[in-house]
């Protein structure tokens, strides 16, 4: 036997590997920029004209628990007159339609206003989360076009590293036992 150089083998073709900006193209969400431009809905917020205004202040006025004492006793003043009729179908229409309607209605109105407050409250917390969970997204996108960027020059530095072996290889020859 005699000792003849081994022709080298053949290298294989380089690998393409696609950078990550080639296999993902960021494309934001229409709602993105339009909600930059936004802030929550307050019930206030959708009066319209003079209408509008001239109801919010008559429900601001008569959704007082201060209206619906003056309503109890502007009420009270026929109910003398109710009792004295003797009549239970006027006692009846008395608390119906003059006590339970006239009292109620503003006790109503503050009960909606405190509701329509709480959705307010919670419409702007949910608002300021959603401000929060977008502002997390977007580091984490920015975290992660970072990390694309590492790893794309990681990605090349092996390419290179391989290179320089194969064509080491080349040139020394197969490694002998």
């Amino acid at each position: 036997m005699t000792d003849q150089p081994v022709p080298p083998a053949p290298s294989p073709a380089p690998v393409s590997i696609p950078k990550v900006e080639e296999l993902f193209h960021r494309v934001e969400h229409p709602r993105i920029a339009q909600r930059r431009n936004e802030k929550p809905v307050k019930v206030k917020d959708e009066s319209v004209g003079i209408n509008g205004h001239f109801a919010l202040i008559i429900t601001a006025v008569v959704g007082t628990m201060w209206c619906a004492y003056v309503f109890t006793l502007i009420s009270l003043v026929s109910l003398p007159d109710a009792l004295k009729s003797g009549s239970l179908i006027t006692i009846i229409s008395w608390i119906a339609q003059t006590f339970i309607q006239l009292v109620l209605l503003p006790i109503i109105i503050v009960g909606q206003n405190i509701q329509g407050k709480a959705s307010d409250k919670r419409s702007e917390q949910t608002y300021n989360d959603a401000e929060a969970i977008l502002s997390e997204c977007l580091q984490l996108q920015a975290h992660l076009q970072a990390q694309d960027t590492v790893l794309d020059d990681v990605v090349a530095h092996v390419k290179q590293h391989h290179q320089e072996l194969q064509r080491l290889a080349a040139r020394v020859g197969p490694a002998r036992a």
